[in-house]
Parts: structure tokens; sequence; C-alpha cells
């Protein structure tokens, strides 16, 4: 009776030293995947002031030829009025990161001064849930209120996502916008709401969040559970198996 359990004790140990290294490469692997899809501020090339980069696109959703009709119009909007616009976007934010927070470190990374900063405005999407923002400095506010930047953000650019992800035609409404707001042409408003497809969430919901934590949560579990489970059972079957002793 000793020998055996000592033999499916050593089994135990035997397994668990299986088990454990595939647990942590489990957990590895999740964060890595969660963490090699995000895009910090960091991870952003460098833009200042005046540099004819328009349009930043991480996410690579805008077809060349609307880069190219984007890049041209807003050249041509910073070369009559002063006023820099930039579009960017990016496939996912970090982990616990706001499209707003995002947009703000951006706009202080490439124009770190008040100065630098006065005729900036960037136009930022993230696609995995389509958060949108928009930070605009002081000389641009004069032209365009906050109220219709917020707006130009949150309505022209999301309506033509309700159908499709039509990114191309999202960001070049937005662009139509802007250029026409800072040329102190008359706001041509938000576009007409057809329906009532809501859009992605610009952010996960904490139900979101737990049942992506839940589900690693639960691999783990499960293979601890085995990892004691499995000798366990092996011990209970080599008892019924084991020959009576009266026998």
């Amino acid at each position: 009776m000793k020998q055996l359990l000592n033999r499916v004790l050593s089994l135990k140990k035997r397994i668990q030293r299986l088990l454990l290294p595939s647990v942590m490469v489990i957990l590895a692997s999740l964060l890595f995947a969660a963490s090699a899809s995000a895009t910090g501020v960091y991870d952003m090339p460098t833009i200042t002031s005046g540099e004819p980069t328009w349009v930043v696109d991480q996410a690579d959703v805008i077809s060349r030829l609307n880069e190219g009709k984007l890049s041209s119009t807003l050249e041509n909007l910073a070369k009559q009025t002063g006023n820099e616009v930039r579009i960017v976007t990016i496939r996912r934010l970090d982990y616990g990161e706001t499209p707003v927070n995002f947009t703000k470190a951006l706009f202080e990374k490439w124009f770190p001064t008040k100065e630098a900063q006065a005729n900036q405005t960037i136009l930022m999407i993230d696609t995995a849930k389509n958060g949108s923002a928009i930070i605009t400095g002081d000389k641009v506010k004069s032209v365009m209120s906050d109220d219709i930047a917020l707006s130009v953000a949150s309505e022209t650019l999301t309506v033509p996502l309700r159908d499709g992800d039509k990114y191309n035609q999202a960001f070049l409404d937005a662009s139509d916008r802007l250029v026409a707001v800072l040329s102190g042409e008359p706001d041509p408003g938000p576009p007409q709401i057809t329906n009532n497809v809501p859009v992605k969430s610009n952010f996960a919901t904490a139900e979101d969040t737990n049942t992506n934590k839940g589900n690693a949560t639960a691999w783990v579990i499960g293979l601890l559970i085995a990892a004691t489970v499995i000798p366990m059972a092996t011990y209970y079957i080599y008892q019924v198996f084991q020959p009576s002793s009266n026998g």
C-alpha cells in the first residue's frame, strides 16, 4: 500500500511539473496578445508643427487614394488658413486608456508648447471600439467651437461607421466639415441619421473586461484543478483494482 501511495504521489508531481509550465505559457500568451495589438502614445511617430504629415493611418483603414485626397485637402487648408488638421487611426488603445486621454497626450507630444498647439487639431479613432476624440488649440477654438469639434468626432465621423465600418467615407465627411468651418464658412452640420443602429462603444464595458478576465482565470483554474484531481483519480483507480489482501 505504501509503495502504491508513493507511486501516486510521484505521478502527481510529474503531472504538476508538466501542467504548470503550460499555465505560465497560456498566461504569457494572453498578456502578449493583448499588449501586442494595443497602441500607446509612445508607439506613435513624431510630428512637429508645419510638417506635411496629415494622415497617420496605423489601423490601415484608409485607402491610398483617399489618404492622398485627405492629405491634399488638409495641406491646402494649412496653406490658406494656417490651421493644421491631423487624422489619426489606431487599432486598439492600451488597457485602461480612453480616446480623449490618448489624443490629449498625443497632442502634447507632437506640439509641446502653447504656441505650437495654437492652430492645431487632431482627430483620432481606434478601430477596435470605434472610439473617437478631437483636440484643438486655442486659436482653432476661436473659429471652431468645442461643440462643433465634438459633433465632428461623435457624429460626422461615426455615422458612416453605422453601416459597415466605412472609414474612408467617415474621414472624407469629417474632413469636408472641418475644412468648411476652419475656412470661415458656415458649419454644414452633422449628417442625417437614418437609422438607430448604435456604433460600437468607445471603450470596453466592465462586463466585457470581466468576461475576458474570467476566461483567462477559468483556464488557469482548470489546469491547476487537473494537476490535483488527475493524481487523486489515479490513486482511487489503483485502489479499486488493487487485489484484496484476503484474496
